[in-house]
């Protein structure tokens, strides 16, 4: 029989879906947040809307979600270029491409399709190279 969830490292998913955040904060933070705004119609200088708890423990939730399934269709022990790879292709693939689909429809610019299919893309190279590194 094969690996199931418990042969799944949890904690090497805690901190891939921690590095979510680190790269977000990068990302939409000092690198895209002004060219994400002006893309999506917001004041960069605004302070954000709704309660930040409930949406920064949604994003995490999320991220958890989104590296725990990774890893379960990884399998354990995935090999490093493997791992890395198939973040890559499932970022690009699966994620970036869906939401170029989504944005092409609600015509969305290309330049903020790029920001969010991006960091997607290093999202899951990043939870690739975590699950590859730590057995």
């Amino acid at each position: 029989m094969g690996p199931n969830f418990v042969d799944i490292n949890w904690w090497a998913v805690l901190v891939a879906a921690a590095s979510a955040f680190a790269l977000g904060g990068l990302w939409y933070g000092p690198l895209f947040k002004r060219a994400w705004c002006r893309e999506n119609g917001i004041d960069p200088d605004a302070p954000p809307a709704g309660h930040p708890g409930r949406t920064f423990g949604t994003a995490f939730v999320a991220a958890l979600v989104s590296a725990a399934a990774f890893a379960i269709i990884l399998r354990p022990d995935p090999p490093l270029f493997i791992a890395a790879h198939a973040g890559f292709l499932t970022g690009l693939a699966y994620v970036a491409m869906s939401f170029g689909i989504n944005y092409a429809f609600a015509g969305r610019s290309l330049r903020l399709w790029l920001i969010d299919g991006g960091y997607h893309t290093l999202q899951f190279t990043l939870y690739g190279v975590i699950l590859g590194l730590w057995h």
